[in-house]
């Protein structure tokens, strides 16, 4: 679908400031915007924590673009944000600001009483928590967010996001700062973001800066031990309204949007899942389209038909409604020198698995991440380079004989073990195109190890990105594994007891031993847009 030219010119939005008065006396901010006569109209409501002036339009058309397209636009700035009283505590204080930001919303004279939810990652959850027994919205889209603080905002395989928890974290400290008029702390946050000092540093000024803050209290978590991590609960009722779910390839919160679709159908809803070539903070041109189409059906009633799945395809570049359950799999093969000769270690679909390497992780020099869903240059990348790397066993197919559809989450189950009480297993599934030198990385994983279970050879098993790419004949497939991902994840110390952070000089050189026999890299596939995780 394309979008047809505003019927409203900019000249005839209007844009003004609006507060609502909660029940214990805090007073919210919103920024609104609406044609100027026409009224009233549907509402898109957006509940976000980094000033109501920006408006996530990093990833989304301004509002007064919504408001040419016959929409009243409220973005709210969350308690103890932006302009808005209060103390900011995060995910935890907004069911019930939600519950009375939509009904101050329905009663606005400018609104016809119905009224969307939309926004990305921190607006995804606004848009999701709220006491059982609330109204639910007309609509609500959530975009790349999730509600397990544990799986689909802060870690995976039992390792923190590094980068990312430090950067968010930092980025609202220094609105806190900004809130109080510390100018100093903002400084000192800005130029540990701008000369990278703050992925050894971050920890140290989230402490002294917003000790309460989420970002912190995550990084003193146990990201191995769920029972300490809180989960969060959409009211069924909301799960069942009309939901359109935007999501990225890679994007960190991917898992987390999977799961909302999944817990949409379980609850009797019938969403809509989009999942695109997009980063966190990056979308595909299109998905504004997709928004107002969505918005327009729900909302005004447009009936427009549309299928409920949608996945772009990494290979074909297109678009597909219909993606084929993959059930592939391959045992890792080697001689022990698969860090070393990239025609040493196999990728093999028929045999079973045999040979152990040995992978050397020196702290000085940790093998980084590039690209993928977590690394600070996140995205498709061509990680040939890295590959080459001593530290990094590379594990390829021969040339595919016919094409396959990759179409699922990879796992890998092998046996694994260290010399010292701790290590990392990191893994990074790529395509090798026939007739080219490039290495595309499609999907990467992690777990860590820690304590004395470390330096036992036992079956680990490693879950990686979604992924949906089709490889055609003549194509090689790669699986690289390393010891480290770093800034994506600190670097493991090799100790139970040092925190996994930046290079210190108390982490050890770890000898990781791989034993081929058994291995086995697989797909869950997905299953009627369902994916099994688990």
């Amino acid at each position: 679908m394309s979008v047809e030219s505003p019927l409203i010119s900019a000249s005839e939005i209007v844009e003004h400031d609006a507060e609502l008065l909660l029940r214990d006396g805090i007073r919210l901010l919103a920024r609104l915007w609406h044609p100027r006569s026409g009224g009233p109209w549907p509402a898109l409501l957006m509940r976000q924590p980094y000033g109501r002036r920006l408006a996530s339009t990093v990833t989304l058309a301004h509002p007064s673009w919504w408001a040419r397209q016959g929409y009243l636009v409220v973005v709210q700035d969350v308690r103890g944000q932006g302009d808005s009283e209060g103390t900011f505590r995060g995910f935890s204080q907004e069911a019930d600001d939600t519950v009375q930001t939509h009904d101050w919303v329905r009663s606005l004279p400018d609104c016809n009483g119905r009224i969307g939810c939309y926004g990305f990652s921190y607006q995804g959850i606004t848009q999701l928590l709220a006491p059982a027994d609330s109204p639910p919205p007309d609509c609500l889209a959530p975009a790349m967010a999730g509600l397990d603080e544990r799986r689909h905002w802060s870690s995976e395989g039992g390792a923190h996001w590094w980068h990312l928890n430090l950067g968010w974290g930092l980025q609202l400290a220094a609105q806190q700062a900004r809130r109080r008029g510390d100018s100093h702390a903002w400084e000192a946050i800005r130029r540990a973001l701008e000369d990278g000092s703050y992925l050894r540093d971050g920890p140290e000024l989230l402490q002294r800066h917003d000790p309460d803050g989420m970002a912190c209290k995550w990084l003193a978590q146990d990201p191995a031990d769920g029972t300490a991590w809180r989960r969060h609960d959409a009211p069924q009722s909301w799960l069942r309204q009309p939901m359109l779910l935007l999501g990225g390839w890679w994007d960190p919160h991917l898992l987390g949007l999977l799961d909302l679709y999944r817990r949409s159908e379980a609850a009797g809803g019938t969403p809509e899942l989009h999942i695109g070539p997009a980063t966190h903070l990056q979308w595909w041109p299109e998905a504004q389209t997709v928004l107002l189409r969505f918005f327009d059906q729900h909302l005004k009633q447009v009936q427009i038909g549309q299928d409920q799945l949608h996945l772009w395809d990494l290979g074909t570049k297109q678009w597909t409604s219909r993606p084929q359950p993959s059930a592939l799999s391959w045992s890792l093969q080697g001689e022990g020198l698969a860090c070393l000769d990239p025609a040493s270690g196999r990728l093999n679909p028929n045999e079973a698995g045999v040979g152990e390497e040995r992978i050397i992780h020196d702290p000085w020099r940790p093998v980084p991440a590039i690209g993928g869903h977590l690394s600070p240059s996140s995205g498709p990348a061509d990680r040939q380079s890295l590959d080459a790397r001593s530290d990094v066993a590379t594990f390829t197919t021969a040339p595919l004989d016919e094409p396959i559809a990759l179409s699922g989450q990879p796992q890998l189950q092998i046996r694994a073990g260290a010399d010292q009480p701790g290590f990392d297993l990191c893994l990074v599934l790529s395509r090798l195109p026939q007739g080219s030198a490039a290495v595309e990385q499609l999907s990467s994983g992690v777990l860590r190890v820690l304590g004395a279970e470390a330096e036992q050879m036992v079956e680990r098993r490693v879950l990686l990105q979604p992924l949906l790419v089709t490889c055609s004949a003549g194509d090689r497939l790669r699986l690289s594994i390393a010891a480290a991902a770093w800034p994506a994840i600190g670097v493991n110390p090799g100790t139970p007891e040092h925190p996994c952070a930046a290079p210190s000089a108390n982490h050890h050189v770890v000898t990781m031993t791989l034993d081929l026999a058994g291995s086995l890299l697989s797909l869950n596939p997905f299953n009627s847009g369902r994916l099994n995780l688990d």
